[in-house]
């Protein structure tokens, strides 16, 4: 008998260790849903820069005149009728990069002139609506917050 409890305590004991343990599950978030309906969102129509403030200063009028169009394939183009600047834009999942498990950036990238440099970032997205998109940017050098507001024209 001593065997057979031993034999059924060792069992026992297996089965408890075996369910008992815990297993970290790795969460995958699939952002895609989102994501299409943000490039279809943009893509849709024009857009103004209603606000850019850049680390605490106002250069809003920077832009002012310019309407921004997102098209197929990530062209970007910001037009004020006697001026027209090319750039590319993106939408993508960015969870790896840092603790906000549902991090995705609204990339935007302009190579001239230099007010539009200043719009190259990986935003994220504050709010989003048809109408209007508010994008943030938290510098990693100097710390500064910029913030960037779309409306649909």
């Amino acid at each position: 008998m001593n065997r057979f409890f031993i034999s059924g305590i060792i069992t026992l004991s297996f089965f408890l260790i075996a369910f008992s343990c815990t297993t970290d599950e790795t969460v995958i978030n699939d952002n895609s849903a989102e994501i299409k309906q943000i490039n279809d969102m943009v893509k849709s129509g024009t857009w103004s820069i209603t606000s850019y403030i850049d680390s605490g200063n106002n250069e809003t009028n920077d832009y002012t005149g310019y309407n921004f169009t997102f098209g197929d394939n990530g062209s970007l183009t910001a037009s004020n009728g006697s001026n027209t600047i090319n750039g590319t834009w993106s939408v993508t999942d960015d969870s790896s990069s840092d603790d906000d498990s549902n991090d995705i950036d609204f990339n935007i990238f302009f190579s001239a002139p230099p007010d539009f440099e200043e719009l190259s970032d990986d935003w994220d997205i504050l709010t989003k609506s048809v109408s209007k998109i508010e994008l943030i940017d938290i510098s990693g050098g100097n710390g500064g917050t910029d913030t960037l507001t779309f409306e649909k024209n």
